[in-house]
């Protein structure tokens, strides 16, 4: 295997030259800079990860920590991170949680985990961390960046979005179609998004003169399952309805699925509209109305700030996400019938 010696060796320049080159960084001459770079070519250089960390004092690894490893939401969110740490010459680390029993305890051994491993910096994906479990990092905890999670004492290191108002805009969405016989699949009560948004969809309806404790309402996992189930429920209760509200899109595509092999039409006989708007929101069947989260400007403006502040970046982000409802062919009027 090459080593840096050898690339510098073969361009007929010094280490020093040479280790500039291979980390992007310092004053390079054209003629140099051509030679160090056909001789990494030759040779097939590449630096292990023990070099790179000499090279440039750090590891140039970041560590992601989530909650599950399951479904399509976190998938599409780490997508988005290796793509911009790739972007930049780093690498991913994932730590992630195995249930939701414990998972304030899961989430402080899975940050420690990866900061142990070496990470520079750690990502965290909608954890049940409190304040005193970042009070208990000490200085690492500016190299901490929370997605879809806010803490007033690193308010700059946070980045998320309005839920409530996205429970609101789902709400509207359904009054503005004149439904007012409303089921709703909940998330988990203690998921303080999933708090937000069914708070924000309830005061919106109150607001337009529906009760929010008449509604039927059902609490799940967030999983296609969990969105299955409550729907069997659902039509096993008996109760009348003319749409339902999902609180996340996998528990919507599970319900989805549920109505139509119990030959319920959607958006014929039900309305459904689900939240996140994930990529395949798009291409269920029919295509799932969904309040959209601008989730990939969140995560990459979240890596930004992360890279900002444990390599010196100048990386540009952004803090304000807005919300909106992406109206496709589940959501229609009541039939007449």
């Amino acid at each position: 295997m090459s080593t840096i010696k050898d690339v510098a060796r073969m361009a007929g320049v010094g280490l020093g030259t040479a280790s500039r080159v291979v980390r992007g960084k310092g004053s390079v001459s054209p003629a140099k800079l051509e030679r160090v770079r056909k001789a990494i070519a030759t040779l097939g250089y590449r630096p292990s990860h023990a070099a790179r960390s000499l090279l440039y004092g750090t590891s140039r690894m970041i560590g992601v920590y989530i909650p599950l490893m399951s479904g399509t939401f976190y998938t599409a969110m780490l997508q988005i991170v290796d793509a911009e740490l790739r972007s930049a010459g780093l690498h991913m680390m994932v730590a992630f949680g195995v249930e939701r029993e414990g998972a304030r305890q899961q989430a402080i051994d899975g940050v420690g985990f990866l900061f142990e491993r070496g990470c520079d910096g750690v990502i965290v994906l909608t954890s049940p961390l409190l304040e005193e479990d970042l009070e208990a990092l000490g200085p690492r905890r500016g190299k901490l960046v929370l997605l879809n999670h806010s803490f007033d004492s690193i308010p700059e290191q946070c980045f998320t979005v309005d839920h409530r108002l996205g429970g609101r805009l789902a709400a509207r969405a359904l009054l503005d179609h004149a439904h007012r016989e409303i089921a709703v699949i909940a998330g988990p009560a203690g998921v303080a998004d999933n708090i937000d948004r069914i708070a924000g969809f309830m005061h919106e309806l109150e607001e337009g003169g529906i009760d929010p404790s008449s509604l039927w309402t059902a609490e799940r996992d967030f999983s296609s399952d969990g969105g299955w189930s409550a729907a069997q429920a659902l039509l096993a209760s008996g109760r009348s309805f003319t749409a339902v509200f999902c609180a996340n899109d996998e528990m919507a595509m599970g319900a989805l699925a549920c109505f139509h092999e119990a030959g319920i039409r959607v958006p014929q006989d039900v309305s459904v509209i689900g939240y996140d708007d994930v990529p395949s929101a798009a291409y269920s069947a029919p295509r799932l109305s969904s309040v959209h989260i601008p989730w990939r400007e969140m995560t990459r403006s979240g890596v930004a700030a992360l890279l900002n502040l444990c390599y010196g970046f100048e990386r540009p982000l952004t803090r304000t996400f807005p919300v909106s409802v992406s109206l496709r062919a589940s959501l229609a009027r009541p039939s007449r019938g």
